[in-house]
C-alpha cells in the first residue's frame, strides 16, 4: 500500500534526531517506520521550517520525508499555521501528480484540512481516502485552558468539519471517541489504535542513572502549565509531613525552543514555587536531554508522575512502564487507558497534589508494590503497545477506509485498551 501522511508542524525527522520532539513527532516517525517494515511505502509531508532542508529525505527503503514550501521557511508557532494549509495541499498534490497514494493520513486538525484539500481536488481524476488522527481536540483544550487557548478561532468549526469529512478517524483512546461523538461525528467510522513505544530502546534492563537521595520521583515532558508539574512540586511538602523527606524530584524538559532553562518563564515559575514551599533543595531541573539518556533516567526513578490537566494520550507513561517503573497518573484522557489503576500504577484525581502525595507515599513505602506494578507495566507495554501492533491496527483502518466499509467503533484487537 502506498501511504501518504501529512504532519504540518511535527516532522518525524525531529523525533529521529532531536531532543525537543513532542508526542506527534514521535508518533508519526515510529508509525511510519513500523508501516514501512510491514512492506508499505510511506511518504510523510511536513512544512519546510528551515531554508537548508532538502526537498526529500530518504529515511529508509520504504520511508521518505518531503519538505513542502508552505509559508516562510522558518519556525512558525503551530497555532499560526492555518493560512498556509492551502500551500501545503498544493505541494502534496504536486508530488502526487504522477502517482497518487492509496490513502492519506492527516495528523492534527490542520493537516486534516490539507489532506482533504489534496485528496479531493476537482479535475485531478482521483479521490484518495482520507484517514484522520487528531492527537488533540480543540473542544478539550478550550474546556481546560479557557482564555489561554491560543488556537485560531476557526478551529471551532473547521476541526469538526475535518472529522465529518474524513473517510475514517483513528482515535488514540476510548475517551476520544466520546469527545468525537459530542462533536457530532459518526462513531461508525472510528477505529481505535493507541500510540506505541519503542520496546527495543525502552526496557527494564540496562544502565541506571545515578541519584543522590534515597528516593527519586521523575517528571518528563514539555514545561507548560497544563502538564501539571507544579502539582508534583506541591506534593513534596505533603510527602515530607508523611516522613518521606529524602526525596528528589527530577524534572526533564523545559527551556523552550532554545533549550535554555533560564529563559523559560515556566521554569522560573516552578522554581519560585519550590522556593516558596521550602522544597527547592529537593527539585532538580534537568532540562532537555538526549534520547539515549532517557531509559537510564526512567530506571533510576521509584515512580514517574504524569499529572496533566488533560492528556489526549501520553507517551511518557508507556516509556516508564516499558522500563519497569510504576506510574502515578491523573485519571484523564488516554492515561485512563494506558495506566491500569493498582495494576501498573496508581490513578489520582486531576489537579490534586495531596492525592499525588498519598499515591507516592504508598509506592515509596512499599518496595514490593513498586516491583509488582513495575513488572506488570513492562508486560503491558510489551503485549499491547509495540509499534508493530499499532501499525497493524492502523493498517486495518486504512483498509476499511479504502474499501469504504461502514463499521462500528473498531477497538484495538484483543481486550480493551
Amino acid at each position: 500500500m502506498r501511504i501518504s501522511m501529512i504532519s504540518e508542524h511535527a516532522s518525524p525527522l525531529a523525533a529521529l534526531g532531536g531532543v525537543d520532539a513532542g508526542g506527534q513527532n514521535v508518533h508519526v516517525a515510529a508509525l511510519s517506520e513500523a508501516l514501512a517494515k510491514r512492506g508499505h511505502h510511506v511518504t510523510v509531508y511536513t512544512r519546510r521550517d528551515a531554508t537548508e532542508l532538502p526537498a526529500r529525505v530518504r529515511v529508509g527503503s520504504r520511508f521518505d520525508v518531503v519538505h513542502v514550501d508552505a509559508g516562510p521557511p522558518c519556525h512558525v508557532p503551530k497555532d499560526e499555521l492555518l493560512p498556509f494549509m492551502g500551500e501545503l495541499a498544493d505541494g502534496v498534490s504536486r508530488d502526487w501528480s504522477q502517482r497518487p497514494p492509496d490513502v492519506v493520513h492527516g495528523h492534527f486538525w490542520m493537516s486534516g484540512l490539507a489532506a482533504l484539500d489534496a485528496a479531493r481536488r476537482p479535475g485531478t481524476g482521483y479521490r484518495v481516502p482520507v484517514i484522520q488522527t487528531f492527537h488533540a481536540l480543540g473542544t478539550v483544550k478550550r474546556r481546560h485552558q479557557g482564555a489561554e487557548d491560543t488556537s485560531p478561532q476557526e478551529r471551532r468549526w473547521l476541526e469538526p468539519g475535518v472529522g465529518r469529512s474524513a473517510d475514517r478517524i483513528i482515535a488514540t483512546c476510548s475517551d476520544e471517541v466520546f469527545e468525537l461523538k459530542a462533536m457530532g461525528i459518526n462513531t461508525g467510522k472510528i477505529s481505535i489504535a493507541p500510540c506505541g513505544v519503542d520496546l527495543n530502546f525502552f526496557s527494564s534492563e540496562g544502565a541506571v542513572a545515578a541519584r543522590t537521595r534515597s528516593h527519586r520521583i521523575l517528571s518528563v515532558g514539555r514545561l507548560v502549565p497544563r502538564k501539571g508539574v507544579d502539582l508534583v512540586i506541591r506534593a513534596l511538602p505533603h510527602l515530607r509531613e508523611g516522613g518521606f523527606d529524602d526525596v528528589e524530584l527530577l524534572i526533564v524538559g523545559g527551556g523552550g525552543d532554545s533549550g535554555v532553562l533560564d529563559a523559560d518563564p515556566e521554569v522560573r515559575r516552578l522554581m519560585d514555587l519550590a522556593a516558596d514551599l521550602g522544597v527547592a533543595d529537593q527539585v532538580r531541573l534537568q532540562g532537555q536531554v538526549s534520547r539515549s539518556e532517557m531509559p537510564g533516567l526512567f530506571r533510576s526513578a521509584d515512580a514517574v508522575v504524569c499529572a496533566p490537566w488533560y492528556e489526549p494520550f501520553g507517551i511518557v507513561p508507556l516509556e516508564a512502564m516499558a522500563c519497569g517503573v510504576p506510574v502515578v497518573a491523573a485519571a484523564v484522557g488516554g492515561l485512563r487507558d494506558t495506566v491500569v489503576d493498582r495494576g501498573t500504577g496508581l490513578h489520582v484525581p486531576p489537579r490534586d497534589p495531596e492525592a499525588i502525595a498519598s499515591a507516592l507515599a504508598m509506592l515509596l513505602g512499599d518496595p514490593a508494590l513498586r516491583t509488582e506494578l513495575g513488572n506488570a507495566g513492562t508486560v503491558r507495554a510489551r503485549t499491547r503497545y509495540s509499534w508493530d501492533r499499532v501499525a497493524a491496527e492502523t493498517e486495518k483502518a486504512y483498509q476499511l477506509a479504502a474499501a469504504g466499509a461502514p463499521a462500528g467503533v473498531v477497538p484495538m484487537e484483543g481486550a480493551a485498551l
